[in-house]
């Protein structure tokens, strides 16, 4: 039912939840809802932390949680996640800490050094150079089938990653290999500034998936319960053996690109206005609560509780002492040459930076 057809709207299954009830995971949805508001929480959060000079340039994932806690909920420990820059909630639901996602964005790089023992300690760091993490999954899927590990790769990137050489790389040998891949493209509508029409002649991003001989899935990015449909669906076919499967979650990006732009100079502010009316939190916040899953006190319970957990990861990031400098040169080389070792010399001396 999945298959991509060329005039195939998304896949939803939102507006048939109630007619689901005795067959639907409704403590999986419910805990799936307390992620998504937690990290809403978190992202309000960071980009307040960049405008007060506390962190530095941050990618909001305003608008894709659906997309980001469905990845978390769906892969296995035993999976490897290759992420963008928009994964936070994902990568938290791996197991690292929100102070330590914190870390990363205040330029300090051992927010990349995933805490051991959790899924995290699988997955790839935080990718910003455009799509050049996909072809590292490739690599990675490779190995997992070589070594017969039931195991599958998630990998994603955002829709202008699509318009990438390595996109196209990556998807192909993943057709021809028959690998254990998902490739999954978060399309918000917007790569920074260029709208969606002006990055494809495509049908829609999924339909390239055709060209690699794989399967393509377009599924409403805002639509939390179709998103672990899908994603149950694709990764548990890749730990089978069946192949790679392209997904294209349609979203909207409802923050700015980064906190470096203003997207206000280029898109309509009444588009924007349309998008919020389907806003992923919300509808499932409906949905829960018009079936009796959630309510009003477990609501403001669970406000308050992500509001002490995100001081508490504010606080631990802030209190964290400065990455010395050292390190910029320390993991570079076996033996440090002898051209840099006046350089070390005068980093060692200082007494470090501080946060962003």
């Amino acid at each position: 039912m999945f298959i991509t057809q060329p005039s195939a709207s998304p896949y939803a299954l939102h507006e048939r939840l109630a007619s689901l009830d005795n067959n639907s995971d409704w403590s999986r949805l419910t805990d799936a809802y307390q992620a998504m508001v937690l990290i809403r929480c978190f992202d309000k959060k960071a980009v307040n932390l960049q405008r007060t000079g506390q962190l530095g340039t941050y990618a909001s994932c305003l608008g894709a949680e659906a997309i980001t806690v469905a990845a978390g909920l769906a892969l296995q420990a035993s999976d490897y996640f290759v992420p963008y820059y928009r994964d936070h909630a994902t990568q938290h639901l791996r197991g690292v800490p929100l102070h330590q996602i914190l870390q990363y964005w205040g330029g300090d790089e051992r927010g990349n050094a995933f805490p051991t023992g959790t899924p995290a300690e699988r997955d790839m760091p935080n990718c910003v150079p455009i799509a050049s993490q996909l072809t590292h999954a490739a690599g990675i899927a490779t190995k997992a089938k070589l070594c017969h590990e039931s195991a599958a790769v998630l990998a994603t990137c955002g829709d202008g990653a699509t318009s990438r050489g390595d996109f196209y790389e990556s998807l192909n040998v993943a057709g021809v290999w028959q690998l254990p891949m998902v490739l999954m493209v978060n399309n918000n509508q917007w790569a920074i500034s260029v709208p969606g029409q002006l990055q494809t002649a495509s049908k829609s991003i999924a339909h390239k998936a055709e060209a690699a001989g794989i399967e393509g899935i377009r599924v409403d990015g805002n639509d939390l319960p179709a998103m672990l449909e899908v994603l149950d669906y694709a990764l548990a076919k890749a730990r089978h053996g069946k192949g790679a499967t392209l997904v294209e979650a349609v979203s909207y990006r409802l923050s700015d690109h980064t906190t470096a732009d203003d997207a206000s100079r280029y898109r309509k502010a009444s588009d924007l206005h349309h998008a919020w009316q389907r806003e992923p939190v919300a509808r499932l916040r409906k949905v829960l609560v018009d079936l009796g899953h959630w309510n009003a006190d477990r609501e403001k319970q669970w406000q308050q509780q992500c509001q002490q957990d995100v001081d508490k990861a504010v606080q631990t990031y802030l209190n964290q002492p400065p990455q010395p400098a050292t390190d910029m040169l320390d993991y570079l080389y076996d033996q440090l040459p002898e051209s840099l070792q006046k350089q070390r010399a005068a980093l060692s001396a200082q007494s470090g930076g501080h946060h962003a």
